[in-house]
């Protein structure tokens, strides 16, 4: 079939979708999760559209998914109210509780939470448009993260379970959780991101309060009943709705000890500067980010192809660590393009229950039109689309565009495309990629490809003091969980990594004594009573 045809006829006939994964019935959410209930809701709702058009006699029409509650101010600060009546001061059920005993608790929401597995995989991809295979990894790796963070959690208790006695003193030092946490995670990736600071959060002891993305709403909903029965009441709690209605009451109370977000840095400022009481509140946070690859005169121009494309077009391009800008060295410019364009063109695209595809619809509306606008903006500045068939758009698709050669007068030279628009620009001097990573707001990752390791090393002294990543011939990614998971300047606040991640949401807490024989006895007393969760040598298998 002809590139034409093919993109015009895209979309299916809703008759056409195979029947494994269609959805049973619209899910039209009337409820929520608050104070250990599933509070019934009656008020304005929101209708969730797919990305996915289905082709009727009045045209394409996104598909309707099902509709979620859009609650306001009230209903969010009720919530409130549940999770600091969990959290009662550190004295609740939860944040008291023994780690083995929450830990627990989440292994049994995690034995629930895969008995839904297959509802929550075809949500991900009707309500973001992620591949179903994609879907299915994100599902599986979301499990191995919780996991790996029970782990995590069991080697630090251990570490823990021991006295530490200096200087006349003894003490046991463990850690203890920071309040209610307001969790807010990103529509790309709806479960994993969201569950990467929501576990960890959790299974330390505090209260949540967790608002889901606007794209990736739906499938939460699933999950609310193992949260119900898997936690005390109000440990976790649901809110929804407009985030100017009932966020700006939320950060404005001051009542909030956490708050992480995974989005803008624009949105974080906001919101921090919302908080009446900033220097008590803890953000943890995963922002924009603009990372580069640099492809030297010596690179293996097949592999930076490779993972190039992949670094870039990995779910279309919306991923915070997507390769989202190219600088190539102007004398295997030629050959790199293209290639490059030679790859994309091989990419296959199409819905995302098609097997093998690369591609697939955009899961925001106002999307396809902003990726034309920098399109058309960079070819009035110079530039010219590389690949053929770059930026052809039907509906909520857009066919990826090599834009080249691009320069700072351009709005993709700054601005965070997320999206399937790849900017290259050429160099003649390695000092042009790294001054522009050095004045870049963002500080997450770079890529370098070359293959002369006198040159590596040349660039990577510099750059690891401008980004917290710097991958060597491959693409700008997350994983593995172990590692460390940051950024510097707009690009993130704290660290996220299996173990960095049950550090950022609790404290260092010392219960000390100086070492006389009545105290001595008394820490005895309390360690083999068990009568104190966090005075206890207790150790987990």
């Amino acid at each position: 079939m002809e590139f034409e045809d093919q993109l015009s006829h895209i979309f299916p006939e809703a008759n056409a979708i195979p029947e494994a994964f269609r959805l049973p019935a619209e899910m039209h959410q009337r409820e929520y999760l608050a104070g250990g209930e599933m509070k019934p809701w009656n008020g304005d709702v929101h209708t969730v559209l797919s990305p996915i058009c289905i082709q009727t006699p009045e045209g394409l029409q996104r598909k309707v998914i099902g509709s979620y509650p859009l609650c306001g101010q009230d209903e969010a600060m009720s919530a409130l109210d549940d999770a600091e009546k969990a959290y009662n001061n550190g004295r609740g059920e939860w944040p008291t509780m023994s780690v083995a005993e929450r830990i627990g608790r989440v292994e049994k929401f995690t034995g629930k939470m895969i008995e839904k597995k297959d509802e929550v995989v075809k949500l991900i991809m009707w309500e973001i448009g992620k591949s179903y295979a994609d879907s299915v990894k994100e599902f599986d790796r979301t499990v191995e993260y919780i996991h790996a963070t029970i782990d995590a959690l069991k080697e630090l208790d251990r570490k823990s379970s021991g006295f530490e006695q200096e200087q006349g003193i003894i003490g046991q030092i463990r850690r203890s959780p920071l309040g209610v946490v307001l969790c807010m995670g990103p529509f790309n990736y709806p479960l994993n991101e969201t569950f990467t600071t929501l576990i960890p959060a959790l299974i330390m002891g505090n209260t949540l309060l967790f608002k889901p993305p606007k794209h990736g709403t739906l499938l939460h909903y699933p999950l609310l009943e193992a949260f119900r029965t898997c936690f005390p009441k109000g440990v976790v709690n649901t809110i929804y709705g407009r985030g100017n209605v009932i966020i700006q009451p939320l950060m404005e109370s001051g009542r909030i000890n956490v708050l992480t977000l995974i989005g803008s840095s624009k949105v974080a400022n906001q919101l921090k500067k919302m908080h009446p009481k900033v220097n008590r509140l803890r953000a943890i946070l995963g922002l924009d980010a603009k990372n580069a690859a640099i492809i030297t005169e010596k690179a293996d121009i097949d592999l930076a192809v490779q993972e190039c494309v992949l670094g870039s077009l990995s779910f279309n391009g919306q991923r915070c660590t997507a390769i989202k800008i190219i600088f190539v060295h102007r004398k295997v410019a030629d050959q790199f393009l293209t290639k490059l364009s030679a790859a994309i063109e091989k990419l296959p695209f199409g819905m995302p229950w098609e097997k093998g595809v690369a591609l697939t619809p955009l899961p925001e509306p106002q999307k396809p039109a902003y990726l034309q606008q920098v399109i058309e903006d960079a070819v009035q500045h110079g530039a010219k689309i590389v690949n053929k068939h770059g930026g052809a758009t039907n509906e909520s698709f857009v066919y990826p565009a090599v834009l080249y050669p691009v320069n700072s007068q351009m709005k993709l030279y700054s601005e965070e495309q997320f999206g399937p628009v790849i900017p290259v620009l050429p160099f003649d001097d390695i000092e042009t990629p790294i001054e522009y990573l050095i004045e870049s707001s963002h500080g997450q990752q770079v890529s370098l490809f070359s293959n002369n390791a006198a040159e590596l090393a040349s660039l990577i002294d510099p750059l690891v003091n401008q980004v917290s990543r710097v991958n060597i011939n491959c693409q700008c990614q997350r994983g593995p969980d172990i590692f460390p998971f940051t950024g510097r300047k707009d690009s993130a606040e704290a660290t996220l990594s299996v173990f960095d991640a049950l550090r950022a949401f609790s404290i260092r807490s010392v219960v000390a004594t100086k070492q006389t024989e009545q105290n001595k006895a008394l820490i005895n007393k309390i360690v083999s009573d068990q009568t104190s969760n966090f005075l206890s040598t207790k150790y987990i298998f």
